[in-house]
């Protein structure tokens, strides 16, 4: 299945910390997968991340799990894995910021499940990304939405949330999209911006969940937010997804990158780059 390979950039992007909450991590391993980039992030190459790293591999053995293409770092032989490093974050970013801005978000909604996750630049081991999650309810069925911020290492290459390329190819129905935010005040150098849309199980049928996700990049500093949103309470493929409870997201394509833009993830985005 795809969503398999959802695991491999959940332990980077949801348990970079020594002490990572496993439910959110698991939660987050089915939320934030796309197939290569999952499996790219697999391959991450991060200096100094140590004990992090560590804490990583040992969670995903005790949980019985497997990582697409073996330990951070490491290249099978004839796989497609390539390498993406991160950068540590300029400043602290905590997990009730990423919550409170995922909130401000979200104006209207009542949230619930609400988790959140902090990065530490101060130690190497400590986390290299924040994130936030939450079920919003806005009156039209319940969703659930996270976020996460990260650096990637200048210059931006092929890698995570800047190409819609994946091996093997994106089911039918599965889209990926890539698209450019000019120089501006609020995105000072541009931005890439990567849109993709997932069902969570093939062949889909009419209470098939899915899953839509805008990954928003800047060129200048390589500081990276992706928002994730389901139509439904939680992520994952096939059984483990519950039903569809709504037919459209909570934001479109277009609310989520002037949202991740705009005022309430700006002092983010300079955190983080």
């Amino acid at each position: 299945m795809p969503f398999e390979a959802d695991l491999a950039h959940a332990l980077d992007r949801t348990t970079d910390s020594l002490d990572p909450d496993l439910t959110a991590l698991l939660g987050g391993a089915v939320e934030r997968g796309r197939s290569r980039r999952r499996r790219r992030r697999a391959a991450v190459v991060v200096t100094g991340i140590g004990a992090g790293v560590g804490a990583c591999v040992v969670i995903a053995a005790a949980a019985g799990l497997v990582v697409p293409g073996g330990l951070p770092g490491t290249r099978s032989a004839g796989s497609d894995i390539e390498p993406v490093a991160l950068a540590m974050p300029r400043s602290a970013i905590t997990g009730d910021q990423m919550v409170q801005a995922l909130e401000m978000t979200l104006p209207g909604g009542r949230f619930s499940q609400v988790t959140g996750q902090s990065n530490n630049p101060s130690d190497p081991s400590g986390g290299y990304v924040a994130n936030g999650e939450l079920i919003v309810d806005d009156g039209q069925g319940a969703a659930m939405v996270g976020v996460s911020a990260v650096r990637l290492k200048l210059p931006l290459g092929d890698g995570d949330g800047l190409s819609c390329e994946r091996t093997p190819a994106r089911a039918k129905g599965d889209t990926c999209k890539l698209s450019e935010l000019p120089s501006s005040a609020a995105v000072p150098g541009g931005a890439v911006v990567m849109t993709e849309q997932n069902a969570a199980e093939h062949p889909v049928r009419a209470d098939t969940a899915h899953r839509w996700t805008v990954t928003v990049t800047l060129k200048s500093t390589g500081a990276q937010l992706q928002l994730v949103e389901w139509n439904s309470t939680g992520g994952g493929s096939g059984a483990d997804t519950p039903k569809a409870t709504r037919t459209a997201p909570p934001l479109s394509e277009q609310q989520v990158v002037a949202a991740l833009t705009g005022p309430a993830w700006a002092p983010i985005l300079g955190a983080v780059g």
